[in-house]
């Protein structure tokens, strides 16, 4: 039973499908169960840092149940989609209501949507497929280049846009990461079809074709809800990559590498992620939150990931940690001084 316990990232999206049926103030359930409630278990609910065996991790790994809990998300996001579609376009809502929809589809876009594409999009043949189809309602089918590519490879360096900077407030993070990673996936693209020695303009450059599919799924939309279809899906993916933008902030926040002798940049070790250890975040978002982990082996399934004891720890879990960063006083006062004193020189230099 305790592999089932992943199931419990489901609630969230269940959340947003009671809001979408009973409306009115109901459309805040999702963010109030996601950033009060949980938050608020998380202060009485125990952390472990408890390291498997590897009799146990490669019988982890081989189970096709940890497997299809990511898969069912597929239809769950886009079945939250169209029921959020058929709403609007059927009831006469309030500007609060349509609020609580889009922040509601948000959250679900980003923890079930992205989050879970992320995981996949580490992985090889029909997986990957899952994986780029789940980053589609956020508008973010170009994470999978700049993530995969870009980040893994650049990441705690000042040439990775998704690595905060120390002192620098979430609200710019979202401006300069979004918009260096969308460049970035572009420039990647470029080199890697000059590596493989494809032309920009072949077939080959899944940027254009993660383009032509974004605008196919927006008109198609537009053709069959309208505008204010088209509204509600846009601000919903923006909501959605947005609470991205805000978990790749908390992840690496003033964590710098520094450069070797030959002025080349250490390697990616444990100290330069934040990873918390806190049970409901780790699980609500399929163990996101043990991000040393993940960065050591990107393949690494999530079901296996572990503690690290070398990297810096968050003092809260994630969902808590996203809602401080919303608050960057607050956020500066709680996490500078956990910043590694060596890293803010660097920063500073």
């Amino acid at each position: 039973m305790k592999d089932l316990k992943y199931l419990c990232a489901y609630t969230v999206p269940l959340m947003a499908i009671i809001g979408h049926l009973q409306l009115g103030l109901f459309t805040y359930l999702t963010p109030i169960y996601a950033f009060v409630f949980i938050p608020l278990l998380e202060l009485v609910t125990p952390s472990t840092s408890q390291i498997l065996d590897n009799e146990t991790k490669l019988s982890k790994s081989k189970k096709l149940v940890f497997d299809w809990m990511l898969y069912l998300n597929l239809p769950i996001v886009y079945g939250l989609l169209f029921l959020t579609l058929h709403t609007v376009t059927t009831h006469t809502l309030n500007t609060y209501e349509f609020v609580g929809i889009v922040l509601s589809n948000g959250i679900v876009f980003g923890a079930n949507g992205i989050n879970v594409g992320h995981e996949l999009g580490h992985r090889f043949t029909y997986e990957r497929f899952i994986g780029k189809a789940l980053l589609l309602p956020a508008l973010y089918m170009h994470f999978f280049i700049e993530h995969n590519y870009g980040h893994h490879q650049y990441v705690a360096t000042k040439n990775d846009p998704a690595t905060a900077r120390y002192n620098q407030p979430v609200y710019l993070f979202w401006i300069t990461s979004s918009i260096g990673q969308y460049v970035n996936a572009w420039n990647t693209q470029a080199k890697l079809l000059k590596q493989h020695k494809h032309s920009f303009l072949s077939i080959h450059n899944d940027m254009f074709w993660y383009l032509i599919i974004t605008l196919s799924y927006l008109l198609l939309i537009f053709m069959g809800y309208g505008f204010i279809g088209l509204q509600i899906a846009i601000t919903s993916a923006i909501t959605g990559f947005l609470l991205l933008e805000t978990v790749n902030y908390i992840e690496h926040y003033g964590l710098l590498r520094a450069k070797t002798s030959n002025n080349r940049y250490e390697r990616v070790q444990e100290k330069h992620s934040w990873n918390s250890n806190h049970t409901l975040g780790r699980i609500m978002l399929y163990e996101l939150t043990r991000h040393s982990d993940h960065h050591h082996r990107a393949s690494k399934k999530y079901q296996i990931l572990e503690h690290k004891a070398q990297s810096p720890q968050l003092p809260f879990g994630y969902p808590t940690s996203v809602a401080l960063a919303l608050v960057p006083p607050l956020w500066f006062k709680i996490m500078n001084k956990r910043v590694p004193r060596e890293m803010i020189e660097l920063a500073q230099n």
